[in-house]
């Protein structure tokens, strides 16, 4: 039997999550309580193409293409517009990795409903599988470093900009 095509995952996740949504709806309604969930699934099938999806609490679904090489889950306003300016399909892992931290950054500084711990899962071309994995905790060196070597360059970039 033939495993199914990643698409086909997709559907099946957004199935069970839309499932899941609708069992459980009546208790949460008794308790006055909301919950949603998003996924974000990637993967690639051995000689496939690498794919992306976003699948909504609903069920649907959308997939990454050339023209949008990324998908983001949760607050959108304060990290999405550094992805927008530094993502496109040509960028390297490493500075793909960068943005994405960089954007989480610009997150955490500006809504204090996100919060620590950040989990970074990267899968590299033709890998097949999860090639790192990275759970930066509050106070964590690497990313302090990281977040003040940006807050440094977005107020000397300011700095150099004429009115």
């Amino acid at each position: 039997m033939l495993a199914p095509t990643l698409l086909k995952v997709a559907e099946i996740v957004g199935n069970t999550l839309a499932g899941v949504r609708n069992d459980i709806k009546g208790k949460m309604n008794a308790a006055k309580v909301t919950a949603s969930a998003s996924m974000i699934m990637a993967g690639q099938r051995a000689g496939g193409a690498m794919r992306l999806f976003l699948i909504y609490p609903e069920g649907n679904f959308i997939e990454a293409t050339e023209g949008t090489p990324f998908l983001q889950i949760g607050e959108h306003k304060y990290g999405k517009p550094i992805l927008d300016r530094v993502v496109a399909p040509a960028t390297s892992l490493a500075d793909a990795q960068k943005a994405v931290l960089l954007s989480m950054d610009s997150t955490l500084r500006s809504n204090l409903s996100v919060g620590m711990p950040l989990d970074l899962a990267v899968i590299e071309r033709d890998a097949c599988r999860v090639t790192m994995r990275r759970r930066i905790e509050a106070g964590d060196a690497d990313f302090a470093a990281m977040s003040e070597a940006w807050s440094q360059a977005l107020r000397d970039g300011f700095a150099r900009i004429a009115l």
